[in-house]
């Protein structure tokens, strides 16, 4: 888990960003030191949750095992995974993430509706490292 990237659980978990107070704007991930537009000074930034629900921009399926520091066991076979970028529309910006387990490219569509969710990204027997998966509303898995 990165700390202050998300909050909460089930239907109150939540990405977290930064607004700066001076322009409005919203980051993800969150930025902590100085606003990020290029066309404000601002620095002071409050910490803000963004929006549960966003619609496809565009996505992938990852079907190579990345490099370090992405954690997989080289003894297991690579198991593909879907990456969707999502448009918050409110918060006018885009956040890649991975799609819940058991969604395919086949399952996508641009435009059509998702919702963050709690996700795991890897454990073994001491720790569980979470994540934010994206999973297509309406579905319950």
């Amino acid at each position: 888990m990165v700390t202050g990237w998300f909050t909460g659980e089930g239907d109150g978990f939540r990405l977290l960003g930064t607004c700066c107070s001076a322009c409005g704007a919203v980051f993800f991930p969150r930025e902590d030191a100085f606003c990020r537009n290029p066309g404000c000074g601002g620095s002071e930034l409050r910490e803000v949750p963004l929006s549960r629900r966003g619609r496809v921009w565009s996505y992938t399926d990852a079907r190579y095992r990345p490099p370090s520091p992405y954690v997989s066991d080289p003894e297991l076979p690579w198991e593909p995974y879907t990456l969707i970028a999502v448009e918050l529309a409110a918060e006018r910006l885009v956040v890649l993430g991975q799609a819940v387990p058991g969604v395919t490219v086949a399952d996508l569509a641009v435009g059509m509706e998702v919702e963050v969710v709690p996700g795991v990204l890897h454990e073994d027997a001491e720790t569980t490292w979470t994540t934010w998966h994206w999973r297509p509303t309406g579905v319950t898995a």
